[in-house]
């Protein structure tokens, strides 16, 4: 059963640093999300401001106006915004101990971890609530190396890389694992960050807080485990981008899940790195070469991420890419993932024998 829970992502919802806010509204199996609070955007359905689809869940101005709106307190409070900076000012220690007092359980995505914070968790003692962080790896005893027993998967490992963080590629294979199973599929999603987790996930790990080391070892080990349920196919969260100087966990994920194939989420309109003004965004041929380089294994697909674009530029975008670079290309917001299905099933070839009525691979 689904916990209930309250996101705050002020002034950040539906933008960059707002993603994991973002992402629970779009979907959870671990929370239901009943509200979201940012003052810029209350009055608003959350589900409606994001995708222009209606969801239900209101967004509030504040923790008050939610509970009062509501007319009951949530289990849950999760702190949905995902910074550059790790560690949350005055203001924003503020806001976590107000959710305490209402009586809510604290839900901490950050690289800061609360729980070590002996303020708050005096707080938490005191009003009888709990701080779970997330992104808090496992002591070192419960850590996996790499072992190399991955190069024994023969089940197929598809990663969802990008060319920059905040993309959109846990979307594209959180999307993709839903449309697998729809199509009759035993496909498993692997996260690799505190979203994913907080969806539920039931394999992966917040990866980027790792030691190089432990990082790929328990991607390795997160497909291994979920291997023993003998999927049809596995989908791998990537993080940040292979070429960007901020991401080393992208290169532990490559490594780690060995993929057999890949797919490339990109943001055509983006000029910078996120959160890098001054570090200007790659090209998406280079990022593909280099990801095909590094891996050893073929891009088969393009997905976009359609932030300041139009829907003509964003079918205008499809046409050009799938003719330049002869790969399947889709929004999977806009569209669906039907083109990717057609892709993978054209790759690997065995999984029309588990699903032999493919859909018309349109979109």
């Amino acid at each position: 059963m689904r916990q209930q829970a309250i996101v705050y992502s002020e002034n950040e919802f539906g933008k960059i640093d707002g993603k994991v806010a973002n992402g629970l509204v779009r979907y959870s199996e671990k929370y239901e999300i009943v509200g979201v609070i940012d003052s810029t955007k209350a009055g608003l359905d959350a589900g409606v401001y994001l995708d222009n689809k209606e969801s239900g869940i209101l967004i509030f101005k504040s923790i008050g106006d939610a509970l009062n709106k509501l007319h009951y307190t949530p289990k849950y409070f999760i702190y949905g915004i995902a910074p550059l900076a790790s560690y949350i000012d005055a203001s924003q220690r503020n806001i976590i101990v107000s959710a305490m007092k209402k009586g809510m359980n604290i839900i901490n995505g950050l690289a800061e971890f609360l729980t070590e914070d002996k303020e708050l968790v005096d707080y938490a003692m005191d009003y009888g609530v709990e701080i779970h962080d997330i992104r808090k790896p496992p002591l070192r005893k419960d850590l996996h190396l790499f072992t190399g027993d991955i190069q024994n998967v023969t089940t197929p490992v598809i990663t969802i890389m990008g060319t920059d963080c905040a993309v959109g590629k846990r979307t594209t294979a959180v999307k993709l694992v839903q449309a697998l199973k729809k199509q009759g599929l035993n496909a498993i999603f692997i996260t690799t960050g505190q979203t994913g987790l907080l969806q539920g996930s039931k394999y992966g790990a917040a990866i980027d807080v790792l030691t190089s080391g432990f990082a790929t070892g328990e991607v390795e080990n997160a497909i291994l485990e979920a291997d023993k349920e003998n999927p049809d196919i596995i989908i791998v969260e990537g993080q940040g981008a292979l070429s960007h100087p901020a991401f080393t966990s992208s290169s532990a994920i490559v490594r780690g899940a060995n993929p057999k194939a890949i797919i490339v989420q990109h943001p055509p309109k983006r000029l910078s790195r996120c959160d890098y003004p001054k570090i200007a965004m790659p090209t998406l041929e280079s990022e593909i070469k280099l990801i095909e380089v590094f891996s050893g294994a073929k891009v088969i697909a393009i997905t976009l991420n359609h932030e300041g674009m139009t829907d003509v530029e964003v079918m205008k975008t499809i046409i050009d890419y799938e003719e330049h670079y002869k790969l399947p290309t889709t929004d999977v917001l806009k569209y669906n993932c039907n083109k990717l299905i057609g892709k993978l099933f054209e790759v690997f070839p065995d999984l029309i024998s588990i699903k032999p009525l493919l859909c018309q691979t349109q979109g």
